[in-house]
């Protein structure tokens, strides 16, 4: 049967080729029409659409999610498809002029004449105040926010005038500016100095670039001939880390960002600019959390479908994903004849979608759950950030002991951790027969949707696995590889991982052999050099250093006669129970390894213990946590372990090893406290 569905999906491809020339470009993005624009896909009501849904309590959160995603979503399929589309008397009469049509970046998205934001009209043209935007009420303040479409390159003129005359302080960007291929958003800034967007004059004063946003502040200023016009601060936060299709995998880096924003926004400025592509769907989706979270707040309860239902009066289908069609056809090959027979009559797939299987649908409510995923995480946690100024106070109430050696505070704050799951179901590779025996420990095996894939061996079947998985850093994305210790028949893979993935970092932070037993295989020659496979290693220096010994290693890949110069640094005093005698050896060798990382390029640096978790993941997320101090003076152990184990299973193994994140973290504010705000 699915031997079927591909090979009648060649021939839909084939067909498309034949039929459908005119709109191929607009592949993947969404309905394919007559018409040359994109266009957006969009849930059709259902017929449960008189259903309401009442506030939940906040302590109803978790059982209500639990509820509600079984059954592959059921019940949140159900709820989503009671929503009203929007509203029923809402005309659209300025964005269908003729001469206002090509400002839209999607002809079905489209802002009510009621809520628009008019601009003032330039030289007497009554359609020079049109630009695809919506006023958006938050919880209990009215405009808060304006939700628009990511500008087009005809627009951009007219975004910035309306930043201008809506004395716009805050901009949130939730889309890039291309995703699988396709335009979501034209560059409306300068990536260095000024640049002139009709009548404003728009500086780049400064950027920040973070693993899951980047913050971006210019300066404004309007070129009237009125010279008394004051320039004024407009700062971007770019969310970057939403993937191409549904939602985050978590909801950890969208809260950091949420909070962010208030931050920044000061007060009594006009409201906040939201945008994504269309500025529905990551918009909408935005806008609910803020607003529940304010709710959450001053209530103890949260109404998300009454509130998503109030404000799609305001925008229609905000909370609305967009699907595209070869995700349709990639993922769902079972439904490929219902869309084939789509394009071919060009029926739009509002009326095909009905047919598409309850898998499908699930992907177009995904935002909408999302949002519950969120509120019940900002709801379990709470805001867990710190100012370092704080830390002591917050270390007391954690070692807050009623007998000797008693930790109640961290014991409590370490359990929230130790209560998350583990995904079992997404280490398939790690579990495969043929990689069983590649693995140190069968309980620490890598998650499929970040493990390190290396080369397949030509004609030999699972030998693109390694026991290492993908960690993200405070300012990039797998910035880390966090390994186990290699076993004597992994080292060859293991060289091939460094070599591969470009590394020119290795941390050790295990012995060879501890309480008379092995942790690590050694991979690197005593001295001279040593040959695994296609790879050599040459020792060409051993320095020892306070609490840990430097090599300098250089791999050669022998096929192609090229070297790579590989610094290792192996810490030493780690016991494989407990942790170390004190924590300036640990500050030590994460800014030496900082500043080789800067001068050889920024590469993923790989770590490891013996299975690649305990002492691995304290050492990641030392990592992150210090170089947050520096940067903002700011931290949040909790949250960067709770990511960390996300990412690979049991980080951060023990509530010693959790303990010393914060004792490190205060030993660096002692021993730095000439620094006081770190930045």
């Amino acid at each position: 049967m699915r031997k079927n569905s591909f090979s009648s999906l060649g021939w839909l491809k084939k067909q498309r080729k034949a039929t459908v020339t005119t709109v191929d470009k607009k592949v993947p993005n969404g309905i394919l029409e007559e018409q040359e624009q994109q266009t957006v896909v969009l849930l059709p009501q259902s017929a449960s659409a008189s259903k309401t849904y009442f506030p939940l309590p906040v302590g109803h959160l978790e059982e209500e999610q639990r509820l509600r995603s079984a059954d592959d979503g059921k019940l949140f399929r159900e709820e989503y498809n009671s929503l009203p589309g929007g509203n029923a008397q809402g005309t659209y009469e300025e964005a269908n002029k003729d001469e206002n049509k090509e400002k839209n970046r999607y002809p079905n998205i489209l802002p009510y004449d009621h809520s628009r934001v008019v601009l003032t009209q330039l030289d007497g043209n009554p359609c020079s105040d049109y630009v695809n935007a919506s006023y958006i009420d938050g919880y209990t303040e009215k405009n808060k926010f304006i939700a628009t479409q990511g500008p087009k390159e005809e627009t951009v003129a007219d975004f910035w005038r309306m930043m201008w005359e809506q004395k716009v302080a805050t901009v949130v960007m939730l889309t890039n500016l291309k995703e699988r291929k396709e335009d979501k958003c034209y560059q409306y800034w300068p990536d260095q100095g000024c640049w002139s967007y009709g009548s404003v004059r728009v500086a780049v004063e400064d950027f920040t670039v973070l693993v899951d946003y980047t913050i971006r502040k210019f300066c404004i200023q309007h070129q009237a001939t009125d010279a008394a016009k004051t320039p004024r601060l407009v700062t971007q936060l770019h969310f970057t880390s939403w993937p191409d299709f549904g939602v985050p995998f978590s909801p950890i880096g969208m809260l950091k960002f949420l909070k962010k924003v208030k931050l920044v926004n000061p007060p009594f400025a006009g409201p906040v600019v939201v945008h994504c592509s269309a500025g529905v769907g990551r918009t909408g989706t935005f806008i609910v959390i803020d607003a529940m979270i304010d709710m959450m707040h001053a209530e103890q309860r949260v109404d998300v479908f009454g509130f998503v239902a109030k404000i799609r009066e305001q925008r229609s289908q905000l909370v609305q994903t967009d699907v595209c069609w070869e995700f349709l056809l990639v993922h769902h090959p079972t439904v490929e004849h219902v869309v084939c027979f789509s394009i071919i009559s060009r029926i739009d797939l509002v009326r095909s979608v009905r047919f598409l299987s309850v898998s499908v649908y699930s992907h177009l409510q995904m935002q909408y759950s999302f949002i519950y995923r969120a509120l019940l995480e900002y709801y379990l946690y709470g805001d867990t950030e710190l100012d370092v100024s704080s830390l002591e106070g917050h270390l007391q109430k954690l070692h807050n002991t009623f007998t000797t050696g008693d930790r109640v505070g961290l014991e409590e704050e370490f359990r929230k951790l130790t209560n998350m799951r583990i995904m079992k179901e997404n280490m398939r590779t790690g579990n495969l027969p043929a990689n069983m025996k590649k693995n140190r420990v069968l309980q620490i095996i890598p998650y499929d949707f970040n493990r390190v894939i290396i080369s397949m061996r030509r004609g030999q079947e699972f030998t693109d696995y390694v026991n290492a998985s993908f960690i993200d850093g405070y300012r990039q994305k797998d910035y880390y590889i966090a390994s186990q210790g290699p076993l004597t028949h992994t080292v060859e893979d293991f060289w091939r991982m460094v070599w591969e993935w470009k590394c020119h970092s290795i941390v050790m932070l295990t012995e060879l052999q501890e309480r008379e037993q092995d942790k690590c295989c050694q991979y690197w020659p005593a001295e001279d050099s040593v040959t695994y496979g296609n790879y050599t290693v040459e020792l060409k220096g051993d320095t020892l250093c306070d609490t840990f010994s430097l090599r300098d290693l250089v791999l050669t890949f022998a096929p192609e006669k090229q070297t790579r110069v590989i610094r290792h640094f192996h810490f030493h005093g780690w016991p494989e129970v407990g942790i170390p005698a004190e924590g300036k050896g640990m500050i030590d060798i994460i800014a030496s390894v900082q500043r080789h990382q800067q001068q050889s390029g920024n590469h993923p640096i790989v770590v490891h213990c013996s299975a690649g978790a305990g002492r691995t993941g304290t050492f990641i997320a030392l990592s992150n946590i210090l170089e947050r101090v520096k940067a903002e003076g700011l931290l949040d152990v909790f949250q960067t372990v709770k990511s960390l184990r996300m990412q690979r299973p049991h980080m951060v193994q023990t509530v010693e090893q959790y303990d010393f994140c914060y004792k490190v973290v205060q030993d660096f504010v002692d021993i730095f406290s000439d620094y006081a705000n770190f930045k």
